[in-house]
């Protein structure tokens, strides 16, 4: 056996240790649901319908934050799923305290397995989840990735925090620095998803209709801003390039 098939094979061990703790946290949780249910319809209009993706989630007994989990775990890996509405079903589901630490949990694991992915397999296996010009928009990254300039990309709204992942895997960001930088950089934006829907599931309809607005602006002004940011962003790297 190779060293780099040992590599592959030690780490494969390790997701699964994870995956299998994520099962055993989630069977012994604070939110054991009825038996496992039917599972009925395909994941893609789970993913498209609120309610629908919750009466899932609330059908399968103990196993329903694991589940949830691998789900936010997949639309990082797979990064065209929408992951604002699994992280506001987080909420709706789970309540803000668990919904958030599930959706953190997961978040972690697919951004682990996309980093995983490209350290392993560099370039070509990248390009065939990231579209070749944001490749090339964050290609200085691979240069130089620094925790704070990958740490402003992960909490400013409007960069692909799921494509940036795969691109900081071709770095030689360390797998602890990575996982602090992205980890602590959706936080911000996962918890005012949770928050969305815990105030829907509880039916605080205006506190619901504020967080929306007060999230909307945000992304707005960040989206309005984003050439401004990005460039800013770059400058700050350059000069620690300098430096």
């Amino acid at each position: 056996m190779t060293t780099k098939q040992q590599k592959v094979l030690g780490k494969g061990v390790m997701f699964s240790l994870f995956i299998a703790l994520i099962f055993l946290f989630s069977f012994y949780g604070p939110r054991p649901f009825s038996l496992l249910g039917p599972w009925g319809g395909d994941l893609g209009k789970f993913y498209t319908r609120r309610r629908r993706l919750a009466r899932f989630l609330s059908s399968l007994g103990p196993y329903s934050a694991a589940v949830f989990m691998l789900l936010q775990a997949l639309q990082v890996v797979i990064s065209p799923i929408p992951g604002e509405l699994t992280g506001i079903i987080g909420g709706y589901v789970y309540g803000v305290n668990f919904g958030f630490l599930f959706s953190t949990l997961g978040l972690t694991l697919g951004s682990w397995i996309a980093f995983e992915l490209a350290s392993l397999f560099g370039r070509p296996l990248v390009e065939k989840f990231v579209a070749k010009s944001v490749l090339e928009k964050f290609h200085f990254l691979t240069s130089n990735a620094g925790a704070v300039i990958s740490f402003l990309f992960f909490v400013v709204p409007g960069f692909p925090k799921d494509y940036l992942c795969y691109i900081l895997g071709l770095t030689g960001m360390n797998l602890s620095t990575f996982l602090i930088v992205s980890t602590l950089g959706r936080m911000p934006g996962t918890y005012l998803l949770t928050i969305q829907g815990a105030t829907i599931g509880s039916r605080q309809y205006e506190t619901a209709i504020v967080v929306a607005v007060i999230s909307g602006v945000i992304v707005f002004m960040a989206y309005l801003y984003r050439s401004r940011l990005y460039h800013w962003i770059r400058s700050v790297s350059a000069k620690d390039v300098s430096l």
